[in-house]
């Protein structure tokens, strides 16, 4: 199938390029002319594990092309995906300019006559689906008065073939880092609409996904497809969210309590799991969640539930918890080192999780801030991040490098390089052997075995 997606950063790149990789004809559009270049280059602009390699082979294969021009990807594309970025705003209300933009602009140049499923792929606050349908017949008005001779009559939306497309929200469920597996092995593909020929276009379009010839495991049932109207689809995406979101931050409550009464929260999380009705995902204690989609989505749905006049409790509740989880390891570090002004400190990880080079409400850079402000030196090791993100962040080139001269270690994000590190040299570089295990993901006993003060959260 032809397909276009409007918006190349991490779900439209990801979800263009794994499209075309399974064998439709896909055209990217993005107004960035320099990442447009860098992709037809065939170089990702962002950290993604597998991505690049797809990009190339479907670039290639010439199943996948990269351009600015927004007219040819409306022209090229029986479906066509508006993947741009709903950030938020300081009141937490998502930022809808540029799925708007887009919008109008797919009206612009649609010609009328060629049907066409506008699929929202944008996390969009509910309701946008009807909100996008109304702004494409805004631009369609819009090309259509533009090309009326000067005193001949004036169409309005009533004039125009509203049937010539129709709209579905069909919400991502990717994490950063295993984007790729995500889309290829899903727990299941959610379509929201009112059309019949829209629904059997999507299932047309992923059908070698639903079918799992593209898994991991391919002898597993098909993925299940949930039909909905546009709304529930949109407020799906939303409640997976805030629940994952809640879920984290009812361990991180629990993991407090656990260090005020002398329990070990690893091992609460596991007692827990266990139960079916519970699970164990999600379930690790920390320093809280952060990256671009929790902290805007959790938020962007207690903005839409004061909209309709409900205080929404538990979700600001959890809000605040992850924001208090945040100081967790300041608090540990000052009860340790007491004064940290002119304490040198070094971090373990920037990125909000490893696997990925995203920074966006990093848990790590609050943490960086704040021992900044109380006068600590403080350098950090990534295996992605190499230029400092915040100014006074001392940026090293490996994990030797950031433990000298340091009074402490805190492990922040938890790369795989760090779980597997040998720290003995680390402490022989260090003021003093002290290590706060930010996601209780070290080995406790090796650790002490090589001397190290050993602190967890909750443990």
């Amino acid at each position: 199938m032809k397909v276009s997606v409007i918006g190349t950063g991490y779900v439209g790149l990801v979800t263009g390029t794994c499209l075309a990789h399974i064998g439709h004809d896909v055209l990217c559009i993005d107004n960035n002319a320099a990442k447009v270049e860098q992709l037809q280059a065939g170089q990702s602009p962002i950290y993604e594990p597998g991505l690049d390699d797809l990009i190339q082979t479907s670039t290639a294969a010439g199943r996948l092309q990269f351009s600015t021009d927004l007219a040819a990807g409306v022209a090229h594309a029986e479906i066509l995906f508006i993947a741009v970025g709903t950030p938020p705003l300081p009141n937490g209300e998502a930022d809808m300019r540029f799925v708007e933009a887009v919008a109008r602009g797919i009206g612009e140049h649609l010609d009328g006559k060629t049907y066409r499923v506008i699929v929202n792929k944008s996390t969009v606050p509910i309701g946008s689906g009807d909100w996008v349908r109304m702004l494409i017949l805004d631009g369609m008005l819009a090309r259509r008065q533009a090309l009326v001779p000067v005193g001949a009559a004036i169409a309005d939306s009533e004039d125009l073939p509203q049937g010539c497309f129709d709209v579905v929200s069909n919400p991502e469920f990717l994490r950063e880092g295993t984007a790729i597996h995500d889309t290829f092995n899903p727990d299941r593909i959610v379509l929201g609409g009112s059309s019949d020929r829209a629904f059997a276009r999507m299932q047309e379009l992923y059908e070698p996904i639903v079918q799992r010839q593209f898994a991991v495991d391919r002898d597993r049932p098909p993925v299940p497809v949930l039909r909905t109207d546009l709304g529930s689809a949109e407020m799906i995406k939303y409640a997976a969210n805030a629940f994952l979101a809640t879920k984290i931050s009812f361990i991180n409550e629990v993991a407090n309590i656990c260090d005020r009464v002398g329990a070990d929260v690893v091992q609460v999380a596991k007692g827990i799991g266990l139960d079916a009705r519970i699970g164990s995902r999600f379930l690790n204690a920390g320093l809280g969640w952060g990256g671009s989609c929790f902290p805007k989505d959790v938020s962007a749905l207690v903005h839409i539930a004061q909209d309709y006049g409900y205080p929404a409790t538990l979700l600001e509740a959890t809000i605040a918890v992850n924001q208090r989880q945040r100081l967790i390891l300041l608090e540990k570090l000052q009860q340790e080192l007491k004064i940290l002004k002119g304490k040198t400190i070094g971090l373990l990880g920037l990125t909000f999780k490893p696997d990925t080079d995203d920074l966006r409400d990093a848990p790590a850079l609050t943490l960086a801030e704040q021992l900044l402000r109380l006068g600590a030196k403080v350098k950090a090791y990534d295996p992605i991040v190499s230029a400092t993100p915040i100014a006074g962040l001392e940026i090293t080139t490996s994990p030797l490098d950031l433990a000298s001269g340091c009074d402490a270690l805190a492990l922040v994000t938890e790369w795989q390089e760090f779980q597997e590190l040998d720290y003995l040299p680390l402490a022989a570089r260090m003021r003093r052997p002290l290590i706060i295990d930010g996601r209780n993901c070290l080995d406790r006993d090796r650790l002490q075995a090589q001397g190290f003060r050993y602190i967890g959260i909750g443990r």
